[in-house]
């Protein structure tokens, strides 16, 4: 009976190391899709980010240069309307005050 105990037992500890290293086999196997999945996932997230950071940049300058161009069309506007307006109180000044004086010189 004993030669049988201990090859009963020799058969259950092996069985128990086959268990075991089995369940270690696949904990690490489900570890490593794991953290790839994860490095793949935070990869994509990562270039996600950049494109994302990318896109509000390129808009960002976008606005920047419509709102700097409307602004030089505002300031070229307004200089040609004051100079327009300030020729035209020069016209009228010259030939207010030179009518005058044609009206004087007349008389």
């Amino acid at each position: 009976m004993m030669f049988y105990d201990v090859v009963l037992l020799v058969v259950v500890v092996e069985a128990v190391v086959v268990v075991v290293v089995v369940v270690v086999v696949v904990v690490v196997i489900v570890v490593v899709v794991v953290v790839v999945v994860l490095i793949v996932v935070v990869e994509e997230v990562v270039v996600l980010v950049v494109v994302v950071v990318v896109v509000v940049v390129v808009v960002v300058e976008v606005v920047v240069v419509v709102v700097v161009v409307v602004v030089v069309v505002v300031v070229v506007v307004v200089v040609v309307v004051v100079v327009v307006v300030v020729v035209v109180v020069v016209v009228v000044v010259v030939v207010s005050s030179s009518s005058k004086l044609v009206v004087v010189v007349v008389k």
